[in-house]
């Protein structure tokens, strides 16, 4: 016992103040994250929308989280993180309210465009603030500490989902909503006056005048990464779908898987990252991360029975552990301080792009042929990916 308390001190000790108080926001913002997971069966059951209807409106939230990615990117190189951030929590906070009023397809369409160009903005503009917060020797441990606290409120925000949802739907989105604006009333009087930490940069001048989308290595990257991340999102947009439909699980038992990912971040990733450290090459642990996410897929079609999606949620997660703290990494070592915010805000857009096409392929793809085939065609997307994360990334950390 003692020896793993100690192991838990080492993975979370050394982490600078602000690296704990930025988790600290990000937890409180995603311990309301109640409205996406619970997003495609509120469409079907409580608005009534068809599956079809259901995929393109999770679309159309991917479609602004694009926009909101790239406008937070470019928001962030030109007036800086602090003021992105803020806005993007108290104006996507406040938006949350106007949802609960909107109840036909057209303005749905339309209020979930803008919600997401406004929650989005936040992502790359959080990821320059890890970088820019934390110590230059624990920038991984500083992006796995955001995510943990990530993770922790993700496991707590669909599980109280569940909750919620069996009372009202229109309760998810006001627990959003304030949330949103409890974290960033935090991180304005915390955030306002600090100051971070600088980092040397390799080729400072060269990187800093160079635009990630001229990065032709990097931008292939980041095709990878939404590649991944199309398939790790079936977690989230057509899992709870599957969990519905095929096990017939209530609302509740949902919420509880979605929160058992997240308590295996929290208690996993940190100390497998202080384990691993500079132990194992990133490309490795990323190949190693898509396997893990295949097998996922794989054992929902072989297998049958509750303790198969305790398994496959359980694969996702350590997927989830072993690629994306990685991603965030590399992607800050190909950036410089002047251009950290457009590269982010690209590694983001694979993420916001991958929100695109996740739940419409996803949902069309069982309308047409069934859970069967999306499991097996994701499995086979996520080994191609890793073929080509092998060859990238061992490009990318050589140059």
């Amino acid at each position: 016992m003692k020896r793993i308390l100690a192991l838990y001190g080492n993975a979370y000790g050394g982490l600078s103040r602000e690296a704990w108080f930025l988790a600290a926001v990000m937890f409180i913002n995603r311990s309301g994250a109640m409205v996406v997971p619970f997003l495609s069966v509120y469409l079907t059951e409580s608005l009534g929308f068809t599956l079809k209807q259901a995929g393109i409106l999770l679309s159309l939230f991917g479609v602004g989280s694009m926009c909101g990615t790239f406008l937070g990117g470019w928001l962030t190189d030109r007036i800086g993180h602090f003021k992105v951030q803020l806005g993007s929590l108290v104006f996507g906070g406040l938006w949350f309210f106007v949802m609960v009023q909107l109840d036909t397809f057209e303005l749905f369409a339309g209020g979930i465009f803008l919600l997401s160009i406004m929650t989005e903005c936040l992502r790359p503009a959080n990821a320059s603030s890890v970088s820019y917060y934390a110590k230059p020797e624990n920038v991984t441990r500083a992006f796995s500490l955001n995510r943990m606290a990530i993770n922790l409120g993700f496991s707590i925000g669909p599980a109280l989902g569940g909750l919620l949802a069996t009372i009202s739907y229109q309760f998810l989105f006001m627990a959003d909503g304030f949330t949103c604006l409890a974290a960033g009333a935090l991180f304005y009087f915390y955030f306002r006056n600090k100051t971070g930490h600088t980092k040397p940069v390799k080729n400072e001048a060269q990187v800093a005048s160079k635009s990630p989308y001229q990065d032709w290595l990097f931008v292939l990257f980041a095709v990878l990464c939404c590649l991944f991340a199309i398939c790790f999102m079936q977690f989230f947009s057509t899992m709870p779908l599957y969990f519905r439909q095929v096990y017939r699980l209530s609302e509740l038992e949902i919420g509880a898987l979605l929160a058992f990912n997240g308590l295996i971040v929290f208690f996993v990733e940190m100390v497998l990252v202080y384990l691993l450290g500079e132990r194992v090459s990133l490309w490795k642990l990323i190949v190693f991360g898509l396997v893990l996410l295949a097998a996922a897929f794989v054992f929902l079609n072989v297998f049958v029975g509750f303790w198969v999606l305790l398994v496959s949620v359980t694969l996702m997660s350590l997927a989830e552990i072993f690629a994306m703290p990685y991603m965030s990494t590399l992607t800050v070592q190909r950036s410089g301080p002047q251009n950290r915010g457009s590269y982010m805000a690209l590694y983001s857009l694979s993420y916001s792009a991958a929100h695109i096409v996740a739940p419409f392929a996803g949902t069309t793809v069982i309308a047409t042929y069934g859970f069967d085939t999306l499991w097996w065609g994701a499995s086979v997307v996520c080994i191609a990916t890793a073929v080509g994360f092998y060859f990238v990334v061992k490009r990318l950390t050589a140059v």
